[in-house]
């Protein structure tokens, strides 16, 4: 995920004056923004699906094939049963349930960090955490495929922002050694959500200490999948608790439910709760999805094999995928990216894989730099050996004939 500029989603400008006199024409610049989008192969629309879709899903994030479990889902409905289907409120008004600080109180003590604090979503905790965290005259350090919500909190930061090339300590030494003193914060993902590559980040920590600066890791794709029983990169490479390291996360992947959450040093904690606007300013996580968040972390530490099944699931299918002549990434957690020869053809290509039964994630740009279009596979701990040789039987059927080699 590259920094874009946001050109493509302005609207044009116009001379002084009354340009549009027809109220019915203010929007008609969206039309033509559309119709650019059309020919690029970049239209994108929403596809409504049954609670028994029969299709095999190797698109959505559930690496443990928790979402459906059922004591996920009973720990759900328990919570909104006891504490209603909302909120009703921010966490700082009425919004913080038993059930918030629970969770809160394990997440820290599973990942290894001094404290947690739970957000409506991954993307308002990364928001939390980078307008938190930063001032004008921070340099944050941004590498160049971070997820949009990185990329979204860089801009709002007010911080001045270098990105740096993909998976580069030396670049991320670099633009530290620039930098001249003065805050830094170094930002990436730990495990990249389209090409399911890890970031360096035992190398990126060094460059941190040596030049004092903190690191903030997005471990979204990595809890549940990565480190020792699931409990995340940041674990997995020996920073879990580090003083100068913060981590955000997602619930709404391997713990099957929804929000997200920031994990790091008790002062770092305390500091986003009295000044990061996507927590102080917006509504509680509803308390349905704090109970399964919980239920699913707790069968994660009574069942830690899940996290090594899936990683296992993924490496089977990228060895089945680059046997039968595609071009699939080794992955280093759950995802397997698979390239496709052009945006037009991976929609077409994901479409004839869902309606011979396979469902599977299709990336384009600006998801995707630029002539990097692909499918995205993403592994379930849950999946059987026959479900992964029907999914390489399908995947290889509907390939377009230049996506071999």
């Amino acid at each position: 995920m590259a920094h874009p500029t946001a050109a493509d989603q302005a609207p044009p400008t116009h001379p002084a004056g009354p340009a549009h006199p027809d109220p019915a024409a203010v929007f008609d610049w969206l039309d033509t923004r559309a119709e650019q989008r059309a020919r690029a192969g970049l239209t994108r629309t929403l596809r409504s699906r049954a609670s028994d879709d029969p299709v095999l899903d190797l698109a959505s994030n559930d690496y443990l094939g928790l979402v459906r479990h059922p004591r996920v889902t009973r720990a759900a409905a328990d919570a909104a049963l006891r504490w209603g289907g909302g909120a009703t409120g921010s966490r700082l008004v009425t919004g913080t349930t038993e059930l918030h600080t629970e969770l809160e109180a394990e997440l820290a003590a599973f990942c290894g960090t001094e404290a947690a604090l739970v957000l409506s979503s991954g993307y308002a905790a990364n928001l939390a955490a980078l307008t938190a965290l930063t001032a004008p005259g921070t340099l944050v350090v941004s590498d160049a495929y971070n997820h949009a919500s990185l990329i979204d909190g860089c801009r709002l930061s007010r911080a001045q922002v270098r990105p740096v090339p993909h998976r580069d300590p030396g670049a991320v030494r670099a633009a530290l050694a620039g930098h001249g003193g003065g805050p830094a914060l170094v930002v990436t993902d730990s495990l990249f959500s389209v090409d399911g590559d890890a970031a360096p980040l035992a190398d990126l920590s060094a460059a941190c200490r040596e030049y004092g600066a903190a690191l903030l890791v997005d471990d979204a794709h990595g809890l549940g999948v990565l480190g020792p029983g699931g409990a995340g990169a940041a674990a997995g490479s020996g920073l879990a608790g580090a003083p100068d390291t913060v981590v955000t996360v997602t619930l709404s992947k391997s713990l099957g439910s929804q929000g997200g959450a920031v994990l790091g040093p008790r002062r770092v904690i305390r500091h986003l709760t009295e000044t990061a606007r996507t927590f102080i300013f917006d509504t509680g996580l509803a308390p349905a999805a704090a109970g399964a968040a919980l239920g699913a972390l707790r069968l994660l530490r009574e069942e830690p094999q899940r996290a090594a099944r899936a990683r296992e699931v993924a490496r089977l299918l990228a060895d089945r995928l680059t046997a039968a002549g595609l071009r699939a990434g080794r992955p280093d957690a759950a995802v397997v990216s698979v390239r496709a020869p052009s945006p037009e053809e991976a929609v077409a290509w994901a479409a004839d894989c869902r309606a011979a039964g396979v469902g599977v994630g299709c990336f384009r740009p600006p998801s995707v730099p630029d002539g990097q279009s692909r499918l995205r596979l993403t592994a379930r701990a849950d999946l059987t050996d026959a479900q992964l040789t029907r999914a390489v039987e399908v995947l290889s059927r509907t390939a377009p004939e230049n996506a071999f080699g």
